[in-house]
């Protein structure tokens, strides 16, 4: 189970993909809505409760200074994927929230993806999984396998004339 936890309800259409890919792999997620600076009570009881019901893999989105995927890596051994999300009134354009998530100290990691790509997120939430599940292995190889095959199609082998 991989569980998608974002830090304002505004972060939603950028982790739409990141759901629907998950569900095209047959992997069963959850998300919630938490902030680890307005909710964070409700976040380390949300995290303790994952590690009981045995997730595997936490997607925490989160722009401006990002905080929330740091957060919950230093309260969990379940593997974080960050997603930086470029916020609509920052002027950093997502970059702010990547080093935060790329900084962090030594013991504590978040996987980073790129900005705005709750896709790869899921990709390696999956990736994951499936390094000891040969059911989403099998799914995972079929995606990328089905993204070749369109890339060759598309172009009919031959890109320059």
């Amino acid at each position: 189970m991989v569980a998608i936890i974002m830090g304002s309800g505004s972060d939603l259409p950028q982790l739409e993909g990141c759901a629907q890919l998950l569900d095209s792999l047959g992997i069963e997620w959850e998300s919630r809505v938490l902030s680890a600076h307005r909710t964070p009570e409700a976040l380390d009881s949300y995290i303790a409760g994952l590690e009981k019901r045995g997730c595997q893999v936490i997607i925490a989105a989160a722009g401006l200074s990002a905080h929330l995927p740091g957060v919950i890596a230093a309260k969990t051994l379940i593997p974080v994927v960050g997603v930086p999300l470029k916020a609509k009134t920052a002027a950093m354009e997502g970059m702010d929230a990547v080093m935060s998530m790329l900084q962090m100290p030594p013991g504590i990691p978040v996987a980073t993806v790129g900005i705005d790509n709750g896709t790869n997120g899921a990709l390696l939430a999956a990736a994951i999984i499936g390094s000891s599940d040969a059911k989403v292995r099998k799914a995972l190889a079929g995606y990328r396998s089905e993204k070749k095959e369109k890339l060759l199609t598309q172009y009919h082998g031959e890109v320059l004339k």
